[in-house]
């Protein structure tokens, strides 16, 4: 049987470092925000008969165009070229559309998308909203779960871990975000969000399943053993179904990454981090902190 809680200092000081950083990388950096959150308008088109250099298309959209503020990101696998651009009128939309044809005969737009800025204002606020009520609705929801058990670590103990371990998931990847954004120009948009919000639900999962473990063992166990030992016996008894569990998604997420669509690399790449941050934080990071906690209550 692994000793993990008795190695808990290490566990915890790890997960403190990540966070840390990436509560840095947030305050320092930022987040790049896509035209989700700011508005703006995204253009995907494909050119058949030829490859047009990136720099062809920066000079059409700077040069002929006039438009500075811009980012083009050609999609090998698929052949698509994807323009990030400002918030464009019918007229100005109609103008660069008329542009690339004239320049590639072989031109096809795929899609065109355009938010203003009050819509992507109100939707940054409903997105920050909607994760502020999951991580609360989640955390009421442990502490009514696990209401009869008040021995030797109170229920509201159980919600309030689960928020902290939620928080560590989420902050993770956002702070990579971060950093991808700083050095790389990659910007967040709605399915960030929604990929926060499939990595809260995962990880809660897999710590109600230790939890609820862990109260099981308490009503048999507890003439026995002594809380730190219930608890580490609990997390070695669902290790192996917690890693196989993970395991799976996460190859999934890397084949999808490696090999998926570029509009979703991110998407997946958020998912990734959160899931392996989850699997590590339902093991390493809830239960010594349910040990922490009641040492310092015996206190």
């Amino acid at each position: 049987m692994l000793n993990i809680i008795g190695k808990k200092n290490i566990f915890l000081s790890f997960s403190a470092i990540l966070v840390l950083a990436s509560i840095l990388a947030i305050v320092f950096f930022g987040l790049k925000q896509g035209i989700d959150f700011l508005g703006g308008s995204l253009l995907k088109f494909s050119i058949k008969d030829t490859k047009a250099e990136i720099s062809d298309l920066e000079n059409i959209f700077k040069q002929t165009l006039g438009i500075s503020d811009f980012k083009v990101i050609y999609d090998s696998q698929n052949n698509y070229y994807f323009v990030r651009l400002p918030h464009l009128s019918q007229s100005d939309y109609e103008k660069v559309v008329s542009e690339l044809k004239n320049k590639y005969s072989s031109f096809e737009e795929l899609s065109f998308q355009s938010i203003g800025p009050s819509v992507g204002q109100e939707l940054r606020k409903k997105s920050l909203t909607a994760i502020a009520f999951v991580l609360l609705g989640i955390s009421l929801y442990i502490a009514f779960a696990f209401r009869k058990v008040f021995q030797p670590v109170s229920s509201w103990k159980y919600g309030f871990i689960t928020l902290i371990t939620l928080f560590h998931d989420v902050i993770i990847p956002t702070g990579f975000l971060a950093y991808l954004g700083k050095y790389h120009g990659i910007e967040i948009d709605s399915n960030f969000i929604v990929a926060l919000l499939v990595v809260m639900g995962f990880s809660v999962h897999d710590t109600i399943v230790v939890f609820d473990r862990i109260r099981e063992n308490l009503l048999i166990l507890r003439s026995k053993m002594d809380f730190e030992q219930i608890v580490n016996q609990s997390v070695n008894q669902t290790l192996v179904r917690s890693i196989n569990t993970s395991l799976t998604l996460i190859f999934v997420l890397i084949a999808l990454y490696i090999w998926g669509p570029l509009s979703l690399k991110y998407f997946i790449l958020t998912l990734l981090i959160g899931v392996t941050a989850g699997t590590y934080s339902s093991i390493f990071v809830a239960s010594p902190l349910l040990v922490v906690w009641q040492k310092l209550s015996k206190k």
